[in-house]
């Protein structure tokens, strides 16, 4: 299983929470999205999961993915 985790700029709030968790769960493969607002993080989980593709789809959710801090599987 793979579990890429990125840090997330702008991210203040549940309802901004909401939409990038809405936004990660559409990548092919995941299928958990955990946010942790007040720690700007964000991991997905799933198989096979293109930490790139969860990058933008945090971007398209209107926040900046940071970094990749790990992507273990």
């Amino acid at each position: 299983m793979t579990e890429p985790v990125c840090t997330v700029s702008a991210m203040s709030c549940g309802r901004r929470a909401a939409g990038v968790a809405e936004k990660g769960v559409e990548v092919a493969g995941v299928t958990e999205v955990d946010v942790d607002v007040r720690a700007g993080r964000v991991t997905v989980r799933g198989g096979r999961v293109d930490g790139d593709a969860v990058r933008a789809a945090i971007d398209e959710a209107g926040h900046l993915a940071v970094e990749a801090v790990r992507a273990a599987a």
